[in-house]
């Protein structure tokens, strides 16, 4: 087998994530490279937290990013918070929402889930119920936008039951974040993660996460140390903060460099401008998609994440072959349902860089075209 230098096809991204990267972004990433601990290294990693806490809407200290994705956020929010026993309330509608479940009882956690159906909003109600009938609980823990299904719950709402019933908040704000409003500070929400590849619009491989005071004092007042090195927030604190910093791990340079970049465009732009490009794209393409295909996404109006719609598949399509097609003949990506919705939705990002009607265009376009021969 003879080897040659990577050249990917140039795709356009509209499925769950990663979503396409702004040029600026592209071109922070080539920057030379520079050490985990060079000078000029921690000012970016001061950069970085002052820009997170300004889209995180947060002035927790303990807000920095974890190098790897997403899902390296939820093991941190979650390991960080419960020690072995704990009683955690999971509200669970998804795929991602029962990956929580996994890794509270790989911790010795003891999950107690909130279910509602794949495809709507988390029913505060439920959870409300659940805490009554479970006053030894600790940790409530949500999704905020469940990626699998495209429900966007009202965690506002969530978050103010779970400290009526003196539990803390571990938030999953991984499709939200820079797309859709998120309030850490005045929604109450003790331990947040996200992901680089989406609403930030940048590649792959970071979580960003923040702790509240009032989370960091109950780690720091743990009768068990958190159960993991990495991942342990009194190891990162001292790499993140204070004037001397501790080494922890190699950071990803040049990955940070990316992400810095795009938090200065979200920035540039505005937060509240950037959740209203969102919310009003989607509302077009969700007319356009009514209007030309009769198509329409699963979950309910006033539920929906505004940026990643899970369209259900007509019937007698074969739902694989269309994305194949798009994929090979259009160079543009969409996204297949999972769990309990694989091969029933397609699931559209429109997030990010790519939140925009030109993209809309295109994507009904391409759409057009091969449902016309499906």
């Amino acid at each position: 087998m003879s080897h040659k230098s990577f050249h990917p096809h140039h795709r356009i991204l509209m499925g769950p994530g990663p979503s396409n990267v702004n040029p600026r972004v592209l071109t922070a990433l080539s920057h030379a490279t520079i050490g985990h601990l060079d000078p000029q290294f921690i000012e970016l990693m001061d950069s970085i937290k002052t820009l997170l806490q300004d889209t995180f809407k947060t002035e927790n200290e303990a807000t920095f990013v974890l190098s790897g994705p997403g899902s390296l956020g939820m093991e941190a929010c979650l390991v960080n918070m419960i020690e072995p026993g704990d009683k955690v309330i999971v509200c669970t509608g998804g795929y991602f929402a029962n990956r929580m479940i996994q890794i509270v009882e790989k911790i010795g956690g003891i999950a107690v889930p909130v279910k509602e159906n794949w495809g709507r909003a988390i029913d505060p109600q439920k959870l409300e119920d659940t805490l009554k009938e479970n006053k030894d609980a600790k940790i409530a823990a949500f999704v905020h936008a469940e990626t699998s299904t495209g429900a966007l719950s009202n965690i506002k709402e969530l978050s103010k039951i779970a400290h009526a019933h003196n539990c803390m908040v571990v938030a999953d704000v991984v499709t939200s974040l820079g797309a859709a409003e998120v309030q850490v500070d005045e929604w109450q929400l003790d331990a947040v993660y996200s992901c680089s590849q989406k609403g930030l619009a940048c590649v792959a491989g970071m979580a960003p996460v923040s702790f509240s005071e009032k989370a960091v004092d109950h780690i720091k007042s743990r009768k068990i140390p958190v159960q993991s090195w990495f991942n342990d927030l009194n190891l990162l604190t001292g790499y993140w903060s204070g004037q001397k910093r501790s080494y922890h791990h190699t950071a990803p340079s040049n990955q940070y460099y990316g992400l810095h970049e795009a938090l200065l465009i979200l920035k540039e732009e505005g937060i509240e401008n950037a959740w209203r490009r969102h919310k009003e794209n989607s509302a077009k393409l969700i007319l356009r998609l009514k209007d030309e295909f009769n198509l329409e996404p699963i979950v309910p109006a006033g539920e929906r994440i505004p940026h990643l719609l899970a369209i259900k598949v007509p019937e007698g399509i074969d739902e694989a072959q269309v994305r194949s097609d798009l994929l090979t003949k259009h160079n543009l990506e969409i996204g297949a349902g999972l769990g309990e919705l694989a091969g029933k939705v397609w699931r559209i990002g429109l997030m990010g860089y790519n939140s925009n009607e030109k993209m809309i265009d295109y994507f009904i376009s391409a759409l057009k075209k091969e449902l016309h021969k499906h």
